[in-house]
């Protein structure tokens, strides 16, 4: 007979309780259910649980999440049924009716005995754990998806419990390798900087700061990593360590292949024979200059550009600003024994060992200056009595001495017509159109078309500017004349 005032207690104790509870009698009925345990199984009343717990079996479908080996007829019902005290059996509890809501349950059993050790009552006590599971789901689904390499330690005996595949990718480790491993036969912190430290915060379970590190791997010997260490909980209330991991592979091959091209770099600044000098990157301070330099300008401690006149200086700069770069820039520098060199000047910015700067490289033109120079003074020597040349030669003088501006024809005596060597000797003669009208006897219109047509062939657009043009190739001088008398001026042309 139940002892009806003891379970009257029994049940108002239970009715408070935030856990679940379902009290069974011995024959299998289920006798009270508090409503936490209702609200876990998402009914209003006891009936709906089911009377007995056969019932109670027909109703919910229950899956074990751990305790994997009481096997798959060891319902936690029937466990406690047996006389099994049992306490955190985690499972999947679903109605049969909607499979597509599930709860979490951590159920433990209870089971109550008389003075004579028989028992007298029975109870299923459970905690709703959905949503703890729901997030421990979505951190083994995050956990499997990330690229990033991943290793969780567990903290009680430092063995390592889950392992993602860009772990794997990352190492060459199958899973199988690193799974149940200890941490002193696959080492995840390496020998890099602070190692002690990080040992010391792995035994103590707190955070391991970032810091660069060298794995031994199976597959090409060492990889450098970034690793660092977040102490987290893992179902059971389990402390383990998470273990993350960045490749430094590919920044590493980039810095020696940045080292190896400042390498090569430096040596062609050395030895190149052009003097050159790097620059600030404002162009002000020399930061290095190579020996070519060094030995007509002066070393780093010289001035950064000894131009020889402030207002090349100021060019220079305003070009560089414009293009960011300077290509063969005319001027003359200053050497360190004072003398003034014709130089040509070439800068670009460059970054050099992550500072920006101005590689500037020089040429000097001095030598070929003086030459040009030498060249149109003999030319002009020349040309103060070219009566002697043909046509042809003074014409390529002249262009030597006085090269046409870009997009200027280059006039050729042998390219006019007699008409139009009529009208040039005319304007050098000082005459008017009308004057050589009269003296040619043809119209004034002819005259000005011929006119016209000399001015596009030559490139000047003036009677003063044909008047030079002339005199450059010798033509339209002062008469002279022979022994005899006879004018051995130049004529271009037939007269008509």
């Amino acid at each position: 007979m139940i002892d009806e005032a003891r379970h009257m207690r029994l049940r108002q104790v239970v009715a408070g309780l935030s856990e679940g509870v379902i009290l069974i009698e011995p024959d299998h009925i289920l006798t009270y259910a508090n409503a936490a345990a209702l609200t876990m199984h998402g009914v209003s009343d006891l009936g709906d649980l089911g009377e007995t717990v056969a019932e109670y079996r027909a109703n919910f479908v229950l899956r074990y999440r751990n305790h994997h080996e009481v096997g798959p007829l060891q319902h936690p019902v029937e466990r406690v049924l047996a006389g099994e005290a049992f306490r955190d059996a985690v499972v999947e509890v679903n109605h049969r009716r909607d499979p597509g809501r599930t709860w979490m349950h951590r159920m433990r059993g209870l089971v109550i005995t008389g003075a004579d050790g028989i028992p007298t009552g029975l109870a299923l006590v459970m905690q709703d754990v959905s949503e703890r599971y729901e997030a421990e789901e979505r951190f083994e689904c995050m956990f499997r998806a990330n690229p990033a390499p991943a290793v969780v330690c567990r903290l009680s005996d430092l063995r390592y419990v889950k392992v993602n595949q860009g772990f794997v990718d990352l190492t060459g480790y199958a899973r199988e390798q690193v799974l149940g491993r200890s941490f002193t036969e696959i080492d995840l912190i390496g020998q890099g900087e602070h190692r002690a430290s990080a040992v010391a915060h792995l035994h103590a379970g707190t955070t391991i700061r970032q810091r660069e590190a060298c794995l031994s791997i199976p597959s090409d010997g060492e990889r450098y990593v970034i690793v660092a260490g977040h102490p987290i909980e893992m179902p059971g209330g389990e402390r383990c360590m998470l273990f993350t991991f960045a490749d430094l592979e590919d920044r590493r091959k980039a810095e020696a292949e940045l080292r190896l091209s400042e390498e090569r770099f430096a040596k062609a600044f050395e030895l190149s024979p052009i003097p050159t000098v790097l620059l600030s990157s404002d162009a002000d301070v020399p930061t290095s200059v190579n020996e070519a330099y060094a030995a007509t300008f002066g070393g780093a401690d010289a001035i950064a550009m000894p131009w020889a006149e402030e207002a090349e200086w100021t060019r220079f700069k305003r070009e560089l600003q414009r293009y960011d770069r300077v290509r063969a820039f005319e001027g003359r520098l200053r050497t360190r024994d004072g003398e003034e060199l014709d130089c040509l000047v070439s800068a670009e910015r460059i970054t050099v060992n992550g500072a920006a700067g101005l590689l500037c490289a020089v040429q000097d033109i001095s030598s070929r200056k003086r030459t040009e120079t030498e060249l149109i003074s003999a030319i002009e020597s020349v040309m103060a009595d070219a009566s002697w040349f043909s046509h042809g030669v003074i014409e390529k003088l002249a262009l030597l001495r006085n090269p046409p501006r870009p997009g200027k024809p280059q006039g050729m005596i042998e390219k006019l017509t007699a008409r139009e060597g009529d009208m040039l000797e005319g304007i050098c003669r000082g005459d008017t159109d009308e004057e050589i009208s009269t003296a040619l006897g043809v119209s004034l219109s002819t005259v000005r078309n011929h006119v016209a047509s000399l001015y596009r062939k030559i490139g000047v657009n003036r009677r003063s500017a044909v008047v030079v043009w002339a005199r450059e190739r010798g033509i339209g001088e002062k008469p002279s004349f022979d022994n005899n008398g006879k004018n051995n001026t130049r004529k271009l042309g037939k007269k008509h």
